[in-house]
């Protein structure tokens, strides 16, 4: 009986010593975070600092960059004439004065018009109308940007050089557009290899192997970027719906009684946990670091979607030795909610917000900045 007994503890023990071993080996998020040269948590300035300046604008990614944020984000898509340039909407209508230049196009896709002609367009004087409280004269003709631009903007700040964070903006109407942006990245050195000169720069995340990230709602642009650029972290952006997980409930917005869309995708969640589970295996599967859900905000808004950053969505994610980075945060009570539930970084409209909320307070003013860059 004694012996059973000293066998038993043995093997209980040797049992035991194996699973602190395996937690042991388990890299912590931060670690997971760090050996992709990915800041942690990470600041996403969405569509630059987009609270601010007009999205997506020379002022609103060079203010981000002087914030001090970690990555600038962009949606991209490519011009009729073969140009990549950053624009969230498919449409020009809502940030740009299409309908006054072009009217007989203001209908017509981004992707219908040359480069000339898209920067002939006011993508700054919208935001002027629609936020007087942040209004200012030098947002009036603020142009679209090109990627090239947007490069040059964050390799423009010495003391700070933020990374790049880019979405295949719904990548099937540009065929090739994941090859177009590995050209593109290459051509300006944003791809080089670990070891080399540039990705041992210690400057920031701008200069690493962190530098790039890659995002996607298409599975099968994840499966090209992979295929065209290995090497660089991914993440499979989340969402509830069309081209997204299966809902639990098939009622639509119009059926469903809501006053607004906040409420309605609110109460919207995955068909059943397995439904969940299927997409970050997929994303873990195609080469993807990470996922990129939605939240839904306290105070609702139109930022507000669903909730697929609950405690146990990021503990799956991070069982799986991925991160997680949500969308779209502006406000404290929510970084403290998602940041509570587990997650890793947060895109967000108000870097200057945020960074503080991380206790990384940039040296100046938003609007010291604003001035100093001409705005």
């Amino acid at each position: 009986m004694p012996v059973t007994y000293t066998k038993s503890a043995l093997l209980l023990s040797l049992l035991l010593g194996l699973g602190q071993a395996q937690a042991a080996s388990q890299p912590t998020q931060n670690a997971l975070a760090s050996l992709n040269g990915i800041p942690h948590p990470a600041v996403i300035a969405h569509r630059g600092a987009s609270f601010d300046a007009p999205e997506s604008t020379a002022a609103a990614y060079k203010l981000a960059r002087d914030l001090g944020a970690d990555y600038l984000e962009m949606d991209l898509q490519r011009s009729k004439d073969g140009v990549l340039f950053a624009l969230h909407d498919n449409n020009l209508q809502r940030t740009t004065d299409v309908a006054t230049k072009f009217p007989e196009r203001k209908d017509s896709p981004a992707n219908e018009f040359t480069i000339k002609e898209l920067k002939t367009l006011d993508a700054g004087s919208w935001f002027n109308a629609a936020h007087p409280d942040r209004a200012r004269p030098a947002y009036a003709g603020l142009q679209i940007l090109t990627l090239d631009e947007i490069i040059d903007i964050a390799q423009g700040n010495p003391q700070h050089k933020p990374g790049l964070y880019i979405e295949t903006k719904e990548a099937k109407q540009f065929p090739g557009l994941e090859r177009d942006l590995k050209d593109k990245l290459q051509d300006r050195g944003w791809l080089s290899p670990a070891g080399s000169k540039l990705a041992k720069s210690e400057l920031a995340v701008g200069q690493g192997k962190g530098k790039v990230i890659l995002q996607t709602f298409e599975k099968s642009s994840l499966e090209l970027l992979q295929k065209e650029m290995p090497q660089v972290p991914k993440i499979l952006l989340l969402w509830v719906g069309e081209g997204g997980m299966e809902p639990k409930s098939k009622v639509s917005f119009a059926e469903s009684g809501d006053k607004d869309k906040a409420a309605y995708y609110a109460r919207q969640e995955p068909k059943d946990k397995a439904e969940f589970e299927q997409w970050v295996d997929y994303a873990k599967a195609q080469g993807a670091i990470g996922t990129g859900p939605s939240a839904a905000l306290t105070n609702g808004g139109d930022q507000s979607y669903f909730d697929l950053v609950k405690p146990w969505m990021n503990q799956y994610t991070h069982d799986k030795g991925m991160l997680v980075h949500v969308y779209t945060i502006d406000d404290a009570v929510d970084y403290k909610k998602v940041m509570d539930a587990g997650v890793d970084g947060i895109f967000t409209n108000r870097a200057s917000e945020l960074l503080k909320y991380y206790q990384r307070p940039a040296t100046a003013s938003v609007a010291q900045l604003l001035e100093k860059n001409g705005y």
